[in-house]
């Protein structure tokens, strides 16, 4: 049964809207599709692209890593029984207090891209594995770029990993984020040069460094067609042959790719209003920006709609909207989609591949508006 099928049988069919119907074994093959196609990778599930508790336990049970940015989502990963020793921590923006409380309950894998946070590690994490976190090129091919705000130059990666060496820490590797939503296999090409220059320059310092961190960035389909997983990683494992004379232990940091396809967000049409004769009608629904929609901010992520009416029913273009009394809560203005002429308030529409950053991304309540809740799927 499909999830939109599923999403108007009896069994979901009263359940309060915005909900987010997540099928638990679309999650598992897409995380075999990986695991085959990068059999040799660890995988760290990046929990940030949905916390809900059905997700983790699915892929701590198959056997995935995670990759941590808090100590929250460490916590909940433990919760699950994951191994501390498939546990990295890479947020290289944390508390000191962070590192410590990781440490304790058994993290030494650590994510970092400053000299305050190598001394802060080396003070609350003795000993443990360093990894440093490349500033990513600017790409024009991924959705969500990743190139300001993480990361830093090669050369002073370089630095860092050295001071990592004085203070009795372990450089271990290197890694990086070429971008969520990467349309493109070349910017991992352009960055594992990058990595091979460090691993290199590395060793003539007497520091042999063992990993490196591909990230995540792997897409799924939304309005168009992306490259399968196994056309990815052909690419990458050709860029690592031409760059190294020795492979290196490979870490991925998966999010959207296996938890997108897995979720289709169920929302409810509040007002259908039309502000002027000559423009597209407004479609008002309960879930927008600020309650679990945030990838529609600057309309990057155009997630395919269906509703209730026939394939063939007449329709036009609508401006789609949140429920809040903000004016930023606007999902698709520029880009326009068709829906029903028909449309009207209490019609469900139903948000395809929205597995990733609907749940973790919603606000608390802003408004008195609910955020998406999750109902899991077999």
């Amino acid at each position: 049964m499909s999830l939109h099928k599923f999403a108007a049988d009896s069994l979901v069919a009263n359940l309060q809207t915005p909900v987010l119907l997540l099928k638990t074994a679309t999650i598992q093959q897409q995380y075999a599709a990986l695991r085959d196609a990068f059999p040799s990778a660890q995988v760290c599930y990046a929990i940030k692209a949905n916390p809900a508790e059905p997700v983790v336990q699915t892929l701590a049970n198959a056997g995935s890593g995670f990759e941590l940015a808090s100590r929250a989502e460490l916590d909940l990963a433990l919760r699950y029984g994951a191994d501390p020793a498939r546990l990295a921590f890479g947020n290289t923006i944390k508390k000191r207090a962070d590192i410590a409380y990781a440490y304790a309950k058994g993290i030494r894998l650590f994510a970092t891209d400053s000299e305050a946070d190598v001394r802060c590690l080396a003070a609350a994490a003795p000993g443990a594995k360093i990894y440093t976190r490349l500033l990513a090129e600017p790409t024009a091919t991924a959705d969500w770029p990743l190139d300001r705000k993480f990361g830093c130059p090669p050369e002073t990666a370089l630095e860092l990993l050295s001071l990592a060496r004085e203070l009795d820490l372990q450089p271990y590797g290197v890694s990086f984020h070429v971008g969520s939503q990467q349309n493109s296999p070349e910017p991992w090409g352009q960055a594992l040069r990058r990595a091979a220059w460090m691993f290199a320059e590395c060793r003539q310092r007497g520091i042999d460094l063992a990993l490196v961190n591909l990230g995540g960035g792997f897409p799924v389909a939304y309005l168009k067609p992306v490259p399968p997983i196994q056309a990815y990683a052909e690419a990458i494992h050709g860029f690592i042959q031409a760059y190294f004379p020795t492979p290196p232990q490979l870490m991925l940091e998966p999010g959207r790719f296996l938890v997108a396809e897995a979720g289709l967000l169920v929302c409810e049409v509040m007002l259908v209003a039309r502000k002027k004769a000559d423009e597209a009608r407004w479609v008002y629904l309960d879930v927008g920006i600020f309650g679990g929609m945030t990838e529609s901010a600057g309309e990057a992520t155009k997630y395919p709609i269906t509703t209730d009416y026939p394939a063939d029913a007449p329709c036009s273009e609508v401006i789609l909207a949140g429920p809040t009394c903000d004016g930023r809560d606007i999902l698709y203005d520029r880009y326009r989609y068709a829906l029903p002429d028909a449309l009207q308030q209490g019609d469900k529409l139903y948000f395809a591949n929205a597995g990733a950053y609907t749940v973790s991304c919603g606000s608390v309540s802003y408004n008195g508006f609910a955020p998406v809740a999750v109902h899991s799927l077999p």
